[in-house]
């Protein structure tokens, strides 16, 4: 089982704070915006914030989204974090179509400003929201989530929100207002959690343990 976790730099977001969360949960990490150590990683952690275009504007002209993809279609696994999971999908409608990694079938579209009954919800989504099971899904066993208990409540702050095709692929929600929003997501070595687990205390670790030791 290897530990070592390649961070990939594509100069959006935090990434200290997450290389801090990883090593604390016992990973080797090294950050790299070099497409071939990309490629050779044995394990990668796709961070990032803000908007899905620049996102991947970013990871296509340094080269990095063809290397993210080679590596999955290897089996490297992959996780993808608050935008990083954004852009795991096949497109995202923030300022206009724009296309994804497509690793996971679905599409990125903006959280409802309203509730069925009118009230206004406060866009961009910023707090803490517990974890639920998404409809039909009975558990999270065998997921990163599995020793997680519904109701965990976890960090979030964005304004769009994913909506994979398949409801295998979606793990787990969170309710915002009457809205199911997909706080994790999943397809065979591919994972996203559109919450920070760096910033969601030691519930947050235990998901980035469970990615850290996975083999």
């Amino acid at each position: 089982m290897s530990r070592e976790i390649t961070l990939i730099d594509y100069g959006v977001g935090n990434l200290f704070s997450v290389a801090r969360a990883l090593e604390h949960c016992g990973a080797q990490v090294s950050i790299s915006a070099d497409p071939d150590e990309v490629r050779r990683a044995s394990k990668l952690l796709l961070p990032g914030v803000g908007a899905f275009g620049n996102g991947m504007q970013r990871l296509s002209e340094k080269g990095i989204d063809l290397a993210v993809t080679e590596a999955v279609s290897r089996g490297t696994p992959l996780l993808g974090v608050c935008l990083g999971m954004q852009l795991l999908l096949d497109s995202s409608d923030e300022f206009g179509l724009g296309h994804g990694l497509g690793l996971i079938p679905g599409k990125v579209v903006a959280i409802p400003e309203h509730t069925a009954d009118g009230s206004r919800l406060k866009i961009p989504h910023i707090g803490w929201n517990g974890l639920v099971l998404p409809i039909g899904r009975k558990g999270w066993q065998g997921s990163l989530l599995e020793t997680t208990p519904v109701g965990t409540p976890m960090y979030f702050v964005h304004s769009f929100m994913a909506c994979p095709d398949a409801s295998e692929h979606r793990l787990a929600d969170c309710l915002y207002g009457d809205t199911r929003v997909a706080a994790v997501i999943g397809r065979d070595n591919v994972w996203g959690a559109q919450f920070h687990p760096e910033k969601s205390g030691e519930a947050g670790l235990k998901v980035l343990r469970h990615f850290v030791e996975r083999s």
